[in-house]
Parts: C-alpha cells; sequence; structure tokens
C-alpha cells in the first residue's frame, strides 16, 4: 500500500499534469469524463479530466478537475513534497515548477538540507522540493 497525493483542478488538470509530466518524466495515464460508459449529458461533451495518474522516478500523482458543473477550491492548504537525491535535479525541478508561479522560499542549501525551497506552481500547486540529505 501507499498514500498518493491526489490534486484537483478547475478545468485545467490536462495542462497541469502534461507540465508535471515534462518535469518529472514517467508515464501518464489520463481519462476524461466523457469516456465514462454512459456519461449523463454534462458528462459526454466535457473535455475536462475524470481522472489522470502520472508514475514518475519521484513517486506517483494522481489527479482529476471537478466534475462540470461543481465548484471546488483547487489546493487549498495542502502542500505535495517531492524528495530528489542531488541537490542540482532538485533545483532544476523547484525552477520549472515555479517559472509562471510564485517563489514561497527560495530554493536554497538549509541546516536539514542540502537544497530546499517552497514554490506555488502557475497552476495553484503549493510544493515542498528537497534534497535527500548525505548520510552522516
Amino acid at each position: 500500500m501507499a498514500i498518493t497525493p491526489y490534486l484537483h483542478f478547475q478545468g485545467n488538470c490536462r495542462a497541469a499534469m502534461a507540465a508535471y509530466h515534462d518535469i518529472l518524466g514517467g508515464q501518464l495515464d489520463i481519462m476524461g469524463y466523457d469516456q465514462m460508459p454512459d456519461a449523463p449529458a454534462p458528462m459526454a461533451g466535457s473535455t475536462l479530466v475524470m481522472h489522470s495518474a502520472l508514475m514518475s522516478p519521484f513517486g506517483d500523482l494522481e489527479a482529476s478537475d471537478f466534475p462540470p458543473g461543481e465548484a471546488g477550491e483547487p489546493q487549498q492548504a495542502v502542500s505535495v513534497a517531492l524528495q530528489a537525491d542531488k541537490a542540482d535535479a532538485a533545483q532544476r525541478i523547484y525552477a520549472a515548477l515555479a517559472e509562471g508561479g510564485a517563489v514561497v522560499a527560495p530554493f536554497g542549501p538549509t541546516f536539514f538540507s542540502p537544497g530546499f525551497g517552497m514554490c506555488k506552481d502557475r497552476f495553484g500547486t503549493h510544493w515542498i522540493i528537497m534534497t535527500t540529505p548525505e548520510p552522516a
């Protein structure tokens, strides 16, 4: 068993997951509401994402858009934490996620990590990116 972050978006899930796939690599699967068997009318013509899964070298990430006509607050008070083995990899990922978003904590060394930073990406997802500390 594993815990997998599941994000919710207001219509931009497909773009967000494609960007995460570009940044993190791996395999991305996306299924739209319009692919539901016997989908009700609002869903049958929808381009929104019912379910997506990114299986990346850093772990799995799943997401969807809120169903057609439903309101919701995407990613409120939640951060996705990603831990990389090397500071240069963490720095690259942080920079790509922060592009077009907002820096919460600039990436750099801390007392607990050779590389740590926090950002909110252009899709509204908060990220904590860090490097695994070297063994003592």
